[in-house]
C-alpha cells in the first residue's frame, strides 16, 4: 500500500501509548512530483471518511474509546511547502478531535517532525 492508493487504509494498529494509528506510507519526493501535496491530501481525506462514518470500529474494534492518529510516515523528509501543509493539516485534525503526525527514514531511524 501506499499514498497513491487513495482508497486503502496502508496500516492501521494500536500504539504502544495506546492510540490507534492509521498509518499513511509515503514514498513520494517533495520536489519531484508537484502532485504530491494534493495525493496526500485526498489520503488523508480517505482516511478521515474512515473514521466519521464509523468503518474504523467495523474493521477495527479495538478504536473504540481510544485517542485516534493519523501518522504519516514518508521516505524523505518535509520541503518547506510540505511543513506548512502540515501545520494546517494537524490544526484542522486536532479540531475534529484527532491528531496528525509525520515522521520519515533517515539512515534507517525514524525522525518524527515537531508540528507545532
Amino acid at each position: 500500500m501506499s499514498v497513491e492508493d487513495l482508497n486503502q487504509i496502508d496500516f492501521i494498529s494500536t500504539h504502544t501509548d495506546g492510540y490507534i494509528a492509521l498509518t499513511i506510507s509515503d514514498h513520494l519526493e517533495w520536489d519531484d512530483n508537484p502532485d504530491h501535496l494534493s495525493i496526500l491530501l485526498a489520503k488523508i481525506n480517505h482516511y478521515l471518511e474512515f473514521i466519521e462514518t464509523g468503518q474504523i470500529y467495523d474493521k477495527y474494534p479495538d478504536a473504540k474509546g481510544r485517542k485516534i492518529v493519523i501518522e504519516i510516515i514518508a521516505k524523505f523528509a518535509p520541503n518547506e511547502d510540505c511543513y506548512y501543509f502540515l501545520l494546517s493539516a494537524r490544526k484542522q485534525m486536532v479540531s475534529l478531535g484527532y491528531d496528525l503526525k509525520f515522521g520519515w527514514m533517515e539512515n534507517g531511524e525514524l525522525i518524527l517532525a515537531e508540528i507545532y
